[in-house]
């Protein structure tokens, strides 16, 4: 998990996402909720054995 924490994405990049996606302004809880769902993806990729994040690990982190 140590090397997890070094890899994170920063919430100002979390923000630039919505913002493509074509929202004008994001909340705070947005962005942080945003980066939850994807370190939690990265962590079910890590556990199935993967370096690849694949559609369904990126699901299961939103359903959690």
């Amino acid at each position: 998990m140590a090397q997890l924490s070094k890899r994170l994405i920063p919430l100002a990049a979390m923000e630039q996402l919505i913002k493509q996606a074509g929202a004008e302004r994001v909340s705070d809880k947005a962005k942080a909720a945003l980066k939850e769902v994807s370190t939690d993806a990265v962590k079910f990729a890590l556990h199935a054995g993967r370096k690849t994040v694949k559609a369904g690990d990126i699901k299961l982190a939103v359903k959690k």
